[in-house]
């Protein structure tokens, strides 16, 4: 997407550094990086055409700020997509979060099933589609 104008946001200035980094070694030119909080976005509202939010919102502490956030910042008619982390759709997973990544402040809960998920996300948006694999969601919406 040589044309788009690309923003990354991150809690971690250690992961924005090493992604601009990255950047860099591939030549792309057209992404800025800035650390920040998705609960607290550093944004104007309806400023993005699209956002993609990857393996991000079961780590959320506000997910309620990080959802009202991501919507406020959309413009009507962009699309809002990505996954994450969903509980009850397979037991041995659910067990892996609460023993060690719960444990370890990688995840935060609480965490939405697919149900709720899907339940929010319609409340919020116009179209939505919500699947899952295994307990990982992947969701497409548009506002």
């Amino acid at each position: 997407m040589p044309k788009a104008d690309i923003t990354c946001l991150d809690y971690s200035e250690k992961m924005m550094a090493s992604a601009e980094e990255r950047s860099k070694e591939m030549g792309i030119r057209n992404i800025t990086f800035r650390q920040g909080d998705v609960g607290a976005l550093p944004f104007r509202d309806e400023e993005f055409d699209a956002i993609v939010s990857l393996n991000g919102f079961h780590a959320f502490p506000d997910k309620d700020a990080a959802y009202r956030e991501t919507f406020r910042v959309l413009r009507s008619g962009g699309i809002f997509c990505g996954c994450f982390y969903v509980q009850g759709s397979n037991a041995r997973t659910d067990k892996m979060i609460r023993m060690f990544y719960i444990r370890s402040g990688f995840f935060t809960p609480p965490f939405e099933s697919v149900g709720s998920l899907r339940d929010r996300l319609s409340a919020m948006y116009r179209e939505v589609s919500v699947s899952n694999v295994q307990s990982i969601a992947v969701f497409h919406c548009i506002k």
